[in-house]
């Protein structure tokens, strides 16, 4: 059996400005930059962990750990065979083996034909940032709820609606912050006012069936987040019946290869979502991503306001 040399690298980054969600204040991403070499062409893949544990993917040090106990090798069939509790580990080798496996010289980085929804603050912060950036081309923004009361989110969501130009989409992402009386009050005044174009999470991910409910009783897209942290559940969610829209993280889902497989059989619509990951990460997606059909929604990599 042939074997890939393996190398790994922690790293910590700061956001530029911490990262306020449901879920807590995030300041630092840290994660781990691998790197196999076939020794036979000479060959080298780059792939990343990056995990988040508390939206369902392994802890940093149980990816260390499994980085540690390679001994420096790896082979296709241990590639292959990560197990699914180490979804961000998938993620990473079978990307970095996919960079040494298939040549394509006519595979350019398109980045700039693609369409990006951008990360606003939480809170006023948000009435003046998304200026900047629509003034440089941006015309779908993603604003996080959840945060605090309802009654003021409220009041900042329809002010910020009114300021931004019609043809600007908005995304909201409760993160599961909301509770159902919540999520309908919220449903209620984004069906009266339109000019957005999902609701994400707006439930816990053990709610399944009461966001299921919601997205029967209300005209608003809803979105599944937390809830697809990873294939298996993304599985579920459409077996069980979510024809809503699927905002999927690609770093953390696990193994590409499951992921192409689902969606060449099930075409569930798809966003492609940040994790804050390096450029390394970043490419990965957007290669996965390309092979895919009919992934038609901004990808939500738009966020320079935080790293």
């Amino acid at each position: 059996m042939s074997y890939f040399t393996c190398q790994f690298q922690p790293y910590q980054r700061l956001f530029r400005q911490p990262l306020h969600t449901s879920h807590g204040i995030w300041e630092v991403r840290e994660g781990i930059i691998i790197s196999l070499q076939d020794k036979l062409t000479g060959m080298t893949g780059l792939g990343e962990i990056a995990p988040i544990p508390w939206f369902g993917s392994e802890t940093l040090a149980q990816a260390r750990a499994f980085c540690e106990d390679l001994g420096g090798k790896i082979s296709i069939d241990l590639i292959n065979n990560i197990p699914d509790r180490l979804p961000a580990c998938q993620f990473a080798f079978e990307s970095a083996l996919t960079n040494i496996l298939v040549i394509n010289e006519s595979k350019e980085d398109n980045r700039d034909s693609m369409a990006f929804s951008y990360l606003l603050p939480t809170g006023e912060t948000a009435l003046e940032a998304w200026q900047e950036l629509y003034n440089r081309g941006a015309t779908t923004f993603k604003w996080k709820i959840g945060v605090t009361s309802v009654k003021t989110e409220i009041k900042l969501f329809r002010q910020l609606r009114r300021m931004l130009p019609p043809e600007v989409n908005l995304r909201l992402d409760a993160n599961g912050g909301l509770s159902v009386s919540e999520a309908r009050e919220w449903l209620n005044v984004i069906d009266d006012i339109g000019g957005v174009e999902f609701l994400e999470q707006p439930l816990r991910s053990d709610r399944f069936l009461d966001m299921l409910a919601l997205s029967h009783n209300y005209r608003t897209t809803l979105a599944l987040d937390e809830s697809v942290a990873t294939i298996v559940q993304l599985e579920e969610c459409y077996h069980q019946g979510w024809r809503g829209v699927f905002v999927i993280k690609a770093a953390i889902i696990g193994s590409p290869r499951k992921l192409a497989r689902f969606c060449q059989f099930n075409h569930p619509d798809l966003v492609f979502s940040s994790v804050f990951e390096t450029e390394i990460g970043k490419k990965a997606v957007f290669e996965l991503a390309r092979t895919i059909e009919g992934v038609d929604r901004p990808f939500g990599f738009g966020v320079e306001l935080f790293v």
